[in-house]
């Protein structure tokens, strides 16, 4: 037995090399007018290539194998029409994708058309995974606002309703839905925690938390005591347009940025150095601690800085890029050049470190033409620490984030990023910086 499924899994390679390599239309025309043959499928994952299957999830990857097939221009899996590539249908494989959609109709079938209309059916099942909640639009939204959750497998059953708990067991009231998007009510009294969806095909929790507070750098209200600590004091502020009281202020809506060359860190940069002007430089807890001492940043390359942010209509961004660096106490530290507690050298204040090319986050929502802001309304903001590639002219870096101790210093600037803009008077709102994993 062993030998003939080795023998089968080297004809399906062989199959799936040869349609890569020889004209599809030579077994299309051989085919015409035939009937389409499957004797059966198989996984295109090598970890299941050995065994046949009668049933699949929506997305796979399939090899069908038969007879006759080099002429098939159509496949459906109950009523979803597959994407077809030409040169992955030979006379005996064909490599297909099964749709990433809900279906409307379910026959648990799978069919093969060819030019000529000639149809074959073959039983197979697609199931469908429970639900999977990927983003929210703003993970600190107060009770009784509107959000929208992201995600996929969003099946509303007219027999069993899809539903969506927030933690804390509240129920959302769902507003709208579409298979991926969903547009819910946040329910009073919920705490923190993962939101949850449940439809006919099971229960599916996000990774996010609802007010997370994993991960947390700077809430400016005291949960880590950490705010501005480096040569300029960005405004923190609580005037009752925050959605989680104090938050950090960049730009006034009056003063003027202009261009990628712009330097204004007056007026648009957050520092964040640890250290402080102890000789030996130490860390004080709640005042200069290093973040990678109360934040994990050991598998930093799947987590993500995230924010909420807010920006006025009427204070719109449309110049530089948002500068997001993260450094370790030799590249900028708080206090003078020297030694620290631990033995290790400082460099000390500076602002030479994010004039290099030393890799950083950009982060741009505008455009050259389109000015951007969130109308007042605050959002999430997330950007994948392994996307922090750049140097401050927006090419590539040189120098990259390459351990936890590269993670003590966070500064956010808006300067240059390698793009041109619009002079504007932005005002950007910012609360709840924290690193939490993907």
């Amino acid at each position: 037995m062993k030998h003939i499924v080795q023998y089968t899994i080297f004809a399906v390679a062989a199959a799936m090399a040869f349609s890569v390599q020889s004209c599809s239309e030579t077994d299309a025309e051989s085919d015409r007018g035939a009937t389409p043959v499957i004797k059966y499928a198989r996984s295109c994952d090598v970890s299941e290539a050995d065994s046949l299957i009668v049933s699949a999830s929506l997305g796979a990857r399939l090899a069908f194998v038969g007879d006759n097939l080099g002429d098939v221009q159509q496949v459906w899996f109950n009523d979803q029409k597959a994407k077809l590539n030409p040169t992955m249908v030979t006379s005996h494989t064909i490599i297909v994708d099964i749709p990433n959609l809900l279906p409307g109709e379910v026959t648990n079938e799978a069919r093969f058309i060819t030019s000529t209309g000639v149809e074959t059916v073959y039983p197979f099942n697609v199931f469908v995974p429970a639900p999977r909640v990927e983003s929210m639009s703003c993970e600190y939204a107060q009770a009784g606002s509107t959000v929208v959750l992201k995600g996929a497998y969003f099946a509303d059953d007219p027999n069993v309703p899809l539903t969506v708990e927030f933690p804390g067991g509240k129920d959302a009231k769902i507003v709208s839905l579409t298979q991926d998007v969903l547009e819910v009510v946040v329910p009073e009294g919920a705490v923190e925690g993962p939101v949850a969806v449940t439809s006919i095909y099971g229960r599916g929790e996000s990774g996010f938390h609802y007010l997370d507070t994993r991960g947390m750098m700077f809430d400016f209200d005291g949960l880590t005591g950490l705010g501005n600590h480096g040569w300029h004091n960005a405004p923190i502020e609580d005037d009752g347009s925050g959605i989680s009281g104090n938050y950090m202020r960049l730009g006034d809506g009056q003063t003027v940025l202009a261009g990628k060359d712009a330097w204004d860190d007056n007026n648009f940069s957050f520092e964040y150095w640890a250290g402080s002007w102890n000789t030996p430089t130490d860390y004080p807890e709640r005042e200069g601690v290093r973040l990678f001492d109360i934040v994990d940043f050991s598998d930093y390359k799947n987590m993500s800085l995230k924010f909420e942010l807010c920006i006025p209509s009427t204070a719109a961004w449309q110049a530089c890029a948002m500068q997001l660096i993260f450094a370790g106490t030799d590249k900028v530290s708080m206090g003078n050049a020297g030694t620290d507690c631990f033995g290790n050298t400082v460099a000390g204040c500076n602002n030479s470190y994010f004039q290099s090319d030393w890799a950083r986050g950009l982060y741009r929502p505008w455009t050259a033409t389109d000015a951007f802001h969130t109308d007042g309304q605050w959002i999430t903001v997330s950007l994948p620490i392994a996307d922090f590639v750049y140097n401050g002219d927006g090419a590539g870096a040189a120098s990259f984030l390459g351990s936890e101790a590269d993670f003590a210093s966070l500064q956010i600037f808006l300067w240059n990023g390698g793009v041109d803009g619009v002079d504007c008077t932005p005002l950007l709102k910012i609360d709840n910086i924290r690193a939490v994993k993907n």
